[in-house]
C-alpha cells in the first residue's frame, strides 16, 4: 500500500518522479557549468560564475542535514522518553518519504534560473552583511510566515485537501523528513513563497552569499525539527523567555496539526495561529505531558553488529529507504564508502554499544543494539577480547535499564568467541538479565522447514546448532548423514541418542556421500564443486551467518538463514533485518522475544537442550511468529 492524497489532482508527481534513483542526474546541468566554469578560468573563480557552486554546496549540505536530522530523530537514546506520538512508523509511511529530497533537487534548480538570471547574475555579492541577514529574517517572519498561514488553511479546504494536502497528512506520526513529502504543486506554491526573503534582501540591496546559505540549511532544520516526533525543547526557555512560544513552534506543537488537522496551521511562528484564533487549546497541555516524560522500559535487547562497511548506512539510523529494503551494496551508496572507512574507525576507536532501533509488542518495549564491530573484525584473534568487553558492557547497561532478556545475534555468540554465549554468564553469575543464543529456536527453524515425510538429511558440521538438529532428527527416525572429520565429536553427539537410535545418526567423510539427499544442512560455506555432488532439486539450508553461501546451482534451492516473520501486532518495525525480507528477523532475535514474552527465567547458552526444541517452537506460534 501507497499512501497518496485521498483523490490525487494534477501535478502530484515530481517531473523526474519516473527516474527513480536517477534522479540526482538532474543536478548534472549544474555541474556541467561549475565543471566548465572551473576549466575557462583556468582554477581560478570566476565571481560572475560562482553561483551554480554555491547552489551545488547548499544541495549537498542540505542532503546531509536532512540525513543527520533524520538519523537523530530515530536514535533510541534521545527519543524514547520524550515521545509525542508512540504508535510507530510504518513501512508504508518510510515508502511514501522516500521523495523526501525532491524538493532540494527542484530548489537547486530554481534557485540556480533566478541566480544566474538578468537581475541577480550581474552582480558581486560580499560572503557576509550581517545587516542582510537580518531583513531576511524579519522577511520571513512578516510576509513568508503570513502568506503560508493562510494558504495552509486554504489548503485544508476540501477540494485542495482531498487533492494535494491530504498526501502530506497521510503521515500521521511525522518523522524528522516529513515537513517536505508534498505534492509537486503543492510545492511550487511553498518554493514561491519561501524565496520572498532572498528575493526581498536583494531588493534592498543587503545580500550575501551567507544570507542565502544560513537563510535556507537554517529553515530545514527548523522544518526537520518541527517534525521530529519527540519534544527536546527544554521548559525552562519558554519560563525564561515567554514570548518565545509565539514565536517558534515546538515538535509537539506541529504534532497536534498532524493529528487534529483543523488547528496550529502556522508554519514556524505561533503568533499567526495566535491572531487567527487557530491555536490548539491543547498546545500547552500536551508540551508539558511529553516534557515531563515517560521512563520507558525496555523489556528485551537484540544485540547485533554491522556487516561490511555499507551495512551501516542500512541500520534504522542510517538511510530511510535504504534500511527499509533488505540489505544489498545498492549503486547509489558506493560514493559514501570513503565516509563509511571514517565511521568505522571512528567506532573502533571510540565506539560503545548503542541503541539503533525500538519497537513494541503487547507488554513489551524491544530495542534493537549494535556492537560497533564489523562482521570481518571477529576474526581477528586481536579483536575478541574487545568484542566480548563490548558484549559484557552492552548487558550490563541493559541490565542497568531494567531489561529482562538480551539475545545475541549474528556472531556475538559464536563458539570461538564466547563458547556460545556460556562463557558470558560465567564471566557474570550475578546478572538478573537472562541471556539468549537463540540456537534452540534456530535449529527449530531448520527442523520445520524439512518435508514432513523426509527420511533423510545430509548434514555438514557439529556445532551447536548442527548437534540439536542431528539429534532431534534421529529421535524422530530420520537418517541423518554427518560430515565430519572429527570421529570423537560424531561419537560425543551419538552417545547422547539412546542405543535404538544411535544408527540413524551416521559419519560420512565425504560429499558423495550426500548424491541421494535431497535436503542438506550446512553450517559452512561449501564450495561450488562440493555442491554439485547434491542431486537436483536439493535444497539447501544454511546455518552460519559468518560463512555466507554461494548459490552456484541453478537447480535447486537455498533457503535463507533461519528467520522467523515477526507477530502482525508489532508496531514501530520500519527496517528490514540485514538481506531479510521486511518483517522477518533471524530465529535468534525470535528467540529472545518469545523468551521475554513467555517470562522464562533460564539461560539458553551453550548445548541446545534438545528436548525443548519443539516447545520453544510451539511457544513461538502461540505469539504470533510464523515460518518464514
Amino acid at each position: 500500500m501507497v499512501m497518496k492524497a485521498i483523490h490525487p489532482g494534477p501535478w502530484t508527481n515530481f517531473p523526474w518522479h519516473f527516474m527513480g534513483d536517477y534522479k540526482y542526474l538532474m543536478y548534472t546541468p549544474l555541474l556541467a557549468e561549475v565543471l566548465y566554469s572551473a576549466f575557462m578560468s583556468k582554477g581560478v573563480p570566476n565571481p560572475g560564475n560562482n553561483f551554480m557552486l554555491h547552489v551545488l554546496v547548499i544541495s549537498v549540505v542540505r542532503h546531509f542535514v536532512g540525513q543527520v536530522m533524520i538519523s537523530l530523530s530515530r536514535w533510541p537514546y534521545l527519543t524514547r522518553n520524550h515521545e509525542i506520538q508512540r504508535k510507530g512508523i510504518t513501512f508504508e509511511a518510510v515508502d511514501h518519504s522516500s521523495n523526501w529530497d525532491d524538493f532540494i533537487i527542484f530548489d537547486a534548480l530554481i534557485l540556480a534560473v533566478v541566480l544566474r538570471g538578468p537581475f541577480f547574475g550581474n552582480q558581486v555579492y560580499p560572503i557576509w552583511d550581517f545587516g542582510g541577514l537580518l531583513i531576511c529574517l524579519l522577511l520571513h517572519m512578516g510576509p513568508t510566515e503570513a502568506v503560508y498561514y493562510w494558504l495552509h488553511r486554504a489548503l485544508h479546504n476540501h477540494y485542495l485537501y482531498t487533492r494535494y494536502h491530504s498526501h502530506h497528512h497521510s503521515l500521521f506520526i511525522p518523522e524528522a523528513n516529513s515537513g517536505t513529502v508534498h505534492p509537486f504543486a503543492e510545492h511550487v506554491a511553498y518554493a514561491a513563497n519561501f524565496i520572498l526573503p532572498i528575493v526581498g534582501t536583494w531588493a534592498l540591496g543587503r545580500m550575501s552569499i551567507c544570507t542565502i546559505y544560513i537563510y535556507i540549511i537554517g529553515f530545514d532544520i527548523v522544518n526537520a525539527v518541527g517534525h521530529c516526533n519527540f519534544e527536546f525543547v527544554p521548559e525552562w526557555l519558554f519560563q525564561a523567555l515567554p514570548f518565545l512560544k509565539y514565536l517558534i513552534y515546538t515538535p509537539s506543537y506541529h504534532s497536534l496539526h498532524h493529528s487534529q488537522v483543523h488547528t496550529n496551521f502556522c508554519l514556524f511562528m505561533p503568533l499567526y495561529d495566535y491572531l487567527g484564533g487557530t491555536m490548539d487549546k491543547n498546545t500547552d497541555a500536551l508540551y508539558h505531558s511529553v516534557r515531563q516524560g515517560v521512563k520507558e522500559k525496555v523489556d528485551f535487547v537484540y544485540l547485533t553488529h554491522g556487516m561490511d562497511l555499507l551495512h551501516m548506512f542500512h541500520v534504522t539510523l542510517g538511510i530511510q529507504s535504504f534500511a527499509a529494503t533488505p540489505y544489498a551494496p545498492h549503486w547509489l551508496i558506493w560514493p559514501l564508502y570513503p565516509v563509511a572507512v571514517l565511521v568505522m574507525a571512528l567506532l573502533w576507536l571510540l565506539g560503545k554499544p548503542f541503541a539503533a532501533d525500538k519497537y513494541h509488542l503487547p507488554g513489551l518495549c524491544g530495542e534493537t543494539w549494535l556492537i560497533p564491530r564489523y562482521r570481518f573484525q571477529y576474526s581477528l584473534s586481536a579483536e575478541k577480547n574487545r568484542i566480548n568487553a563490548l558484549i559484557d558492557s552492552a548487558i550490563h547497561s541493559a541490565e542497568a535499564e531494567g531489561c529482562r532478556v538480551i539475545s545475541l545475534g549474528m556472531l556475538n555468540k559464536e563458539a570461538s568467541l564466547n563458547g556460545d554465549g556460556s562463557l558470558v554468564v560465567r564471566r557474570n553469575p550475578e546478572l538478573r538479565i537472562r541471556v539468549v543464543t537463540g540456537y534452540t529456536l534456530t535449529a527449530a527453524v531448520v527442523i520445520k522447514r524439512l518435508p514432513t515425510h523426509v527420511q533423510e538429511v545430509f548434514l555438514v558440521g557439529s556445532s551447536e546448532v548442527s548437534r540439536g538438529i542431528a539429534l532431534h532428527l534421529s529421535l524422530r527416525g530420520v537418517r541423518v548423514l554427518m560430515l565430519t572429520q572429527s570421529q570423537r565429536c560424531f561419537e560425543r553427539i551419538q552417545s547422547e541418542l539412546p542405543r535404538d537410535k544411535q544408527r540413524f545418526l551416521v559419519n560420512v567423510t565425504k560429499f558423495q556421500a550426500g548424491q541421494q539427499c535431497q535436503a542438506w544442512i550446512l553450517e559452512e560455506s561449501i564450495a561450488g564443486k562440493d555442491q554439485q555432488w547434491a542431486p537436483p532439486g536439493t535444497y539447501f539450508h544454511h546455518v552460519n551467518l559468518a560463512k555466507p553461501l554461494i548459490q552456484t546451482r541453478k537447480d535447486c534451492t537455498y533457503a535463507s538463514y533461519p528467520a522467523m516473520r515477526v507477530p502482525r501486532n508489532i508496531k514501530g518495525l520500519r527496517s528490514c533485518e540485514v538481506t531479510l525480507p521486511r518483517g522477518v528477523v533471524h530465529a535468534c532475535h525470535a528467540a529472545g522475544l518469545v523468551h521475554s514474552l513467555e517470562k522464562w527465567k533460564h539461560h539458553e547458552v551453550g548445548p541446545i537442550n534438545v528436548e525443548s526444541i519443539d516447545s520453544v517452537w510451539d511457544a513461538a506460534l502461540k505469539h504470533g511468529f510464523e515460518i518464514a
